[in-house]
């Protein structure tokens, strides 16, 4: 059985000398890993287009144990990524994310076009990497089944404050006035204004002004530590490829080149 779709490319791995086992995003299908043999004439293209963050045309072969690609055809290739590691890390921490999170064997439109737009910003390289890691993650997780409740206080349902505190073990939001640390043993995020709008709109917004947005300062310090910290608590669970993001960006780390022997986790 064979079927046509688009697909991202999301991990890869050598298997043996020739052959890699590589993680495809895919409408149709979700998530699914398939074989991509390097054998025959015009291997080369197949190879080169089914490469990682390679967004292509994918003719695959559905056998009784596994997927084998049998042709593929580039479509778009993200090569911005590759001019900054900062960036480089951050579109691998999108893919661990989507393969934790998109689904197998039904649509992922949604995941894909998600995906897609957030490579394409970062790729791009003019707008703020905080603010589009935020948006994905909150995204993804609401995608996911994973949707907080930021309307208004769970405890007096007040729709802002001079600070509202984001509960990410609850997915609730409380007001100064509701928010007693005592009775909340997990971690709790305050955001002020700026903060809590950014967050609302990477939930609540539509798809097509889900990247418009710009927050900095204060506000994107708190948007970037909410919309992280209700990934890893809600998942329960780190991310590899998250934490050399971080060794690569934090402040006093050469952003522009990989420390000898260490490379992105996949």
């Amino acid at each position: 059985m064979k079927m046509d779709t688009p697909g991202l490319v999301v991990t890869e791995k050598r298997v043996g000398d020739t052959d890699r086992l590589v993680t495809v995003l895919t409408r149709e299908r979700g998530i699914l890993r398939a074989f991509v043999r390097r054998a025959g004439r015009g291997a080369g293209g197949r190879l080169s287009a089914t490469r990682l963050f390679t967004y292509s045309r994918l003719s695959i072969f559905e056998g009784r144990s596994s997927y084998i690609i049998d042709d593929a055809q580039p479509i778009e290739v993200f090569f911005g990524l590759r001019k900054d590691i900062g960036r480089l890390s951050l579109a691998q921490y999108f893919c661990e994310l989507a393969v934790a999170l998109a689904p197998q064997g039904e649509n992922a439109g949604r995941f894909l076009r998600l995906m897609l737009n957030a490579l394409y910003f970062l790729a791009r390289g003019d707008r703020p990497a905080a603010p589009i890691k935020a948006a994905v993650e909150m995204r993804i997780m609401t995608l996911a089944g994973y949707q907080p409740d930021l309307v208004c206080c769970a405890g007096c349902g007040r729709y802002e404050a001079e600070t509202m505190f984001f509960l990410p073990r609850e997915g609730k939001l409380l007001c100064g006035g509701c928010f007693r640390p005592q009775e909340r043993p997990g971690p709790a995020f305050a955001l002020n204004g700026g903060a809590l709008a950014a967050l609302r709109h990477t939930v609540y917004a539509d798809f097509e002004k889900l990247f418009s947005f710009r927050v900095s300062g204060e506000a994107q310090r708190q948007l970037s530590a909410a919309a992280e910290g209700y990934v890893l608590e809600t998942l329960g669970r780190g991310f590899g490829t998250l934490d050399f993001y971080h060794r690569m960006t934090r402040p006093g780390a050469d952003a522009g080149e990989t420390k000898p022997g260490e490379r992105p986790a996949t």
